[in-house]
């Protein structure tokens, strides 16, 4: 697949698919005759997850990191499992403060809508 197909089938544009592999967060495609990328059709799932440590808050040096550990290959497997179990605890926090937040602001809008209720003689 061809770095437009890339680009169109995730979302990301041209130069962030450049970028990252420039970065580490992709491994170089192989070329083709034109010297073109070419990537695998693995590049999807990988960028996709790299979405998704991005949405929960992992740092961009913490998905090279990784990235490097996972082109490393099995050798690097604990080290990122480790990596992963760490994150995981990272968004366990992250979703409680979450949930307790939602439950204030509901609290609050309930209040809110009592008050309103009171002030219109309900």
């Amino acid at each position: 697949m061809l770095i437009g197909d890339v680009a169109k089938q995730s979302g990301l544009t041209v130069d962030t698919l450049r970028f990252y592999e420039k970065i580490g967060l992709i491994a170089p495609p192989m070329r083709n005759d034109g010297g073109r990328r070419v990537y695998g059709e693995d590049v999807l799932g990988w960028i996709k997850f790299l979405e998704q440590l991005n949405a929960t808050g992992m740092k961009q040096a913490d998905r090279i990191h990784y990235a490097a550990l996972r082109q490393q290959g099995d050798a690097t497997l604990s080290e990122r499992r480790e990596m992963l179990e760490l994150h995981r605890e990272t968004i366990k926090e992250q979703l409680a403060l979450m949930q307790d937040t939602l439950a204030l602001m509901d609290r609050k809008v309930a209040a809110y809508q009592e008050m309103e209720a009171k002030a219109k003689g309900h």
